[in-house]
């Protein structure tokens, strides 16, 4: 069996096609993550400021105590808040990335079925058993593949579980 020019430059251009697919992703996460930081900081400093503002214009230092304990909430929320964003991020860029990849192990497995169906037909008498240990391969990480899926789920909803659990005991 033989691959045809064709053939080659089709792959070659979905092989392109999938990295700029996944360095695009990746750069959408990145630059989110990079406005989330600079927001977070640029509040932070605000905060600072009017926090320093507040307890400087304290008239005595109970005044000057209850004011700083009054910004301690407050940025316990942000902090949470800021969590809860960057979680979000990732958690959207891993889904968006495990669709990639769930499509991409998908055209691979029919390619390769189709290799094997192929291979099948021309292969000389007496090699089934080597076909049926290709197929059989090819079931065991198909199966492999399933459970990877079922453990990163459960993974994201044990992070999901835990940031609404952090999310509601702050509040």
């Amino acid at each position: 069996m033989s691959i045809n020019p064709e053939q080659f430059a089709a792959a070659n251009k979905a092989t392109v096609d999938s990295l700029l697919s996944v360095a695009n992703t990746a750069l959408a996460s990145a630059e989110r993550i990079a406005a989330l930081n600079l927001n977070t900081a640029r509040a932070a400093l605000e905060d600072t400021v009017s926090g320093v503002q507040t307890v400087m214009s304290a008239k005595d230092p109970k005044e000057a105590l209850a004011a700083q304990s009054s910004l301690a909430k407050p940025a316990v929320d942000k902090a949470v808040a800021y969590s809860r964003s960057v979680y979000e991020i990732t958690s959207e860029t891993q889904q968006e990335l495990a669709k990639m990849v769930e499509a991409q192990f998908g055209d691979f497995q029919k390619s390769m079925a189709n290799m094997v169906e192929m291979a099948s037909k021309s292969a000389p008498a007496g090699s089934e058993g080597a076909v049926a240990a290709i197929k059989s391969a090819i079931a065991a990480a198909n199966s492999a593949f399933g459970n990877m899926n079922t453990v990163a789920k459960q993974f994201s909803d044990a992070a999901q579980a835990n940031i609404a659990s952090m999310t509601k005991n702050t509040k």
